[in-house]
């Protein structure tokens, strides 16, 4: 029997894409458990990136941030424009997903193998009450540390320090911290292994000072319309929306995507 009719094509976890010479990783929501549980098993240190579409604008007009963002072990957009271009460009079926419940799936399986978590930034009595809800909704995950934002120059020596000593799985780092998500970078030669994932707003989401759009809203692509609410100068979001879609439109005419490296 000819056992080329049992081939198996073996279908890749994740894809990653060229968008705009920025990295974007393809992750479906079925392969998003075995892709983490593969950066969790690593023995290196793991930049993750949610990627909003104001990121990406930024990664290309700074050199830190995207370099920060091209050495990332994984990049997962999370705005409705990004994947509605990179399709666009790419003929790509480009997986957007929720930043809140990312992090969920993320906390999930590291408290199903016991693992460690570092609570950094935010404003103190949120991160308390984020730590007091991490605990009883992740019984099994470790907190391991925790440290405010907004915290002096002179005192980054000692927070490195004790995020090394603790050595977490996870380092979760939130609002508050200088230099935002860039800090990560800066210092990623410093801290131990493990995973680092900025979310700007999750402590306060965890502790319900912000809510987190539905489902609907996220998958619908409104929850722009909740941020603009929230913050009426975001309209002005819509110069550098506009400038986005003459990128695309100069990239499509050119044909200058190529493959990531």
């Amino acid at each position: 029997m000819d056992t080329e009719q049992f081939h198996e094509t073996v279908i890749p976890l994740r894809e990653r894409i060229n968008f705009l010479n920025i990295p974007v990783d393809i992750v479906p929501e079925e392969s998003l458990p075995l892709v983490i549980n593969e950066l969790v098993q690593s023995k290196e240190a793991k930049n993750i990136v949610l990627l909003s579409l104001w990121d990406l604008l930024r990664a290309r007009g700074n050199g830190e941030y995207r370099s920060y963002i091209m050495s990332a072990a994984l990049v997962i957009p999370i705005s409705k424009s990004l994947v509605n271009g990179a399709h666009f460009l790419t003929g790509k079926k480009v997986i957007r997903h929720m930043p809140f419940n990312f992090i969920i799936k993320l906390l999930i399986l590291l408290e199903e193998r016991e693992l460690s978590v570092y609570l950094l930034g935010g404003k103190r009595k949120v991160l308390k009450k984020t730590e007091n809800n991490v605990r009883s909704t992740f019984p099994r995950l470790h907190v391991v540390g925790r440290y405010g934002g907004n915290f002096k120059k002179q005192d980054a020596g000692f927070i490195i320090q004790a995020i090394k000593k603790a050595a977490p799985s996870l380092l979760l780092v939130g609002k508050g911290v200088h230099g935002e998500e860039q800090w990560i970078a800066r210092h990623t030669t410093e801290l131990n292994r493990g995973l680092r994932l900025w979310c700007s707003d999750i402590y306060d989401v965890f502790t319900k000072k912000k809510r987190h759009p539905s489902d609907f809203t996220f998958n619908h692509g409104f929850d722009w319309i909740a941020t603009c609410l929230q913050n009426p100068l975001y309209v002005l979001r819509f110069f550098p929306y506009l400038y986005y879609k003459v990128l695309l439109l100069g990239y499509w005419l050119f044909k200058r995507e190529k493959p990531a490296q």
